[in-house]
């Protein structure tokens, strides 16, 4: 690949909040959200799940784009408690049970982050994993908050002032909002180097 030449980035996921944290870096891009169901394997810890997952997600949407100046950028994050994996909740019922195993108690945030340049055929896979502290919610605080984050791995938003019950984050603040930023620059570096090189 010549160098210099500037690749278009493409993001495989609908998540607001990814697509919120990409413009605060910087970047322009496209969202072209991945077909992928994302269904649990019970044969796969939390950080295999999440990268396989986002390879999957970032793998849907490039091939779409094969020999193109692209650079996809796919993720999954989920919440695991004391072995067990907590995706989006189903419904609100679903919430207040993910709640309630997530009050007062720790839990580990981990999202895995997949790029593919489709010019120069190349992909790297990575994961973030976090360590969040939430406080004990009230029955009311549960039954309040299960209707209110359906979309999201564990049904809160820690960046929401609503969502003001998380009492420690030891790790990335922004892999418990969906996208470890510090992550994805190194990862963007990476593949740029390698598509460089070519």
């Amino acid at each position: 690949m010549k160098q210099g030449l500037k690749h278009k980035y493409i993001l495989a996921s609908a998540s607001p909040r990814r697509r919120q944290l990409l413009r605060e870096m910087g970047f322009q891009f496209k969202v072209i959200p991945s077909s992928v169901k994302e269904a649990a394997d019970p044969a796969l810890g939390p950080s295999q799940l999440v990268r396989k997952l986002a390879g999957q997600k970032a793998a849907d949407v490039a091939r779409r784009f094969r020999g193109k100046k692209y650079i996809i950028i796919g993720a999954d994050t989920i919440v695991a408690r004391r072995g067990e994996i907590l995706g989006k909740p189903r419904d609100s019922r679903h919430a207040r049970q993910i709640l309630n195993k997530l009050s007062d108690s720790i839990h580990f945030v981990y999202t895995g982050v997949a790029l593919i340049d489709t010019l120069a055929n190349k992909k790297i896979v990575a994961y973030e994993k976090t360590r969040v502290k939430m406080k004990k919610l009230s029955p009311a605080e549960i039954k309040y908050h299960s209707g209110r984050h359906l979309d999201k791995a564990g049904a809160y938003a820690v960046q929401e002032e609503k969502d003001a019950f998380i009492e420690k984050i030891d790790g990335c603040y922004y892999n418990v909002v969906g996208l470890p930023i510090n992550l994805l620059k190194q990862m963007l570096k990476k593949i740029r180097s390698k598509s460089e090189r070519q």
